[in-house]
């Protein structure tokens, strides 16, 4: 593979065993997650409460004893965060020098409506600025989501498309892109709509140059291995599995299915962790959230 900048985070993305921590809410999601934490809408009256409130649960989560490099490879950054402080360093270097986890950025904008039964990205405006930005931060690589509803070819094969024409701008600027085409768990067709995403995915890496490299975080597939050759393929560091809204326990049993598939997790990662909970409480169920995804990661 070719020499890239930050060649240590990119050692420990490639050889390392582990998941990645999806720590990457933003304003839609984010009063969710928090109510999920114990912490109700009445708690904040505007958007910058809320970031505030949310980077003090993202920095117990970080700063905790139970998370590190032993069994986390990297985080993904929502742009506050990445821009905010932890122990008074910025949150990327902190994570990498106090704690050996590589950071990522998301950079999407969110979601369109559905079309052609898919949710395609939204315009990310000033891109290159916030690429600029990461680059100065000490950030690895990205992250952008996109979301299948149906098994609709036409929709499948544009989501696909989008996704890798913002990848290779990403990567031109020498940053790692997680490309992430999440199919809807509760989508009718599944199955379906994960062998067009395969098909679709499999015709736009074959396109990559030797030197474009990229990341995969996908819906966990209904059809065990489905996702493999991708784990084998040259311009593939590693395959992700998104938990999609599955219960931790049921995502760790449905990724432990697949060989070679590493974990992502947002919400499953989170789960059971709670404002009200003492310092001690929270270490011992972050632990324990952190060494069953480790688990499910390396089966």
């Amino acid at each position: 593979m070719k020499e890239m900048p930050h060649q240590p985070y990119l050692n420990k993305i490639t050889a390392s065993n582990g998941f990645i921590a999806a720590l990457d809410q933003s304003g839609g999601s984010t009063p969710k997650a928090l109510r999920l934490y114990g912490i109700e809408e009445t708690e904040y009256s505007n958007n910058d409460e809320m970031f505030a409130i949310i980077h003090q649960m993202r920095t117990r989560i970080i700063t905790s004893r139970s998370f590190n490099g032993d069994r986390i490879l990297g985080a993904i950054l929502f742009e506050k965060t990445m821009n905010g402080n932890i122990s008074g360093m910025s949150t990327a270097n902190y994570l990498w020098q106090k704690k050996q986890v590589v950071p990522f950025l998301k950079v999407d904008k969110g979601l369109e409506e559905v079309k052609d039964g898919v949710q395609m990205m939204k315009p990310i405006p000033g891109l290159g600025v916030l690429l600029q930005q990461a680059i100065d931060k000490d950030i690895f690589g990205t992250k952008m989501r996109s979301v299948i509803k149906d098994a609709n070819e036409k929709g499948v094969a544009a989501i696909v498309r989008q996704q890798f024409e913002i990848a290779k701008i990403i990567i031109d600027k020498e940053l790692v892109p997680i490309i992430e085409p999440e199919v809807d768990i509760n989508c009718e067709h599944k199955s379906e709509a994960e062998q067009m995403l395969f098909n679709n995915l499999m015709n736009q890496i074959e396109l990559l140059t030797s030197d474009q490299k990229i990341l995969l975080k996908l819906t966990i597939p209904d059809e065990s291995n489905l996702y493999e050759p991708f784990i084998k393929h040259p311009n593939v560091i590693r395959v992700f599995a998104l938990s999609g809204g599955y219960s931790r326990d049921e995502a760790n049993n449905r990724l432990a299915q697949n060989n070679g598939m590493l974990a992502s997790f947002s919400r499953a990662l989170t789960e059971g962790l709670s404002s009200q909970q003492s310092d001690e409480e929270f270490d011992s169920m972050l632990d324990s959230s952190i060494e069953s995804i480790f688990q499910a990661s390396i089966s």
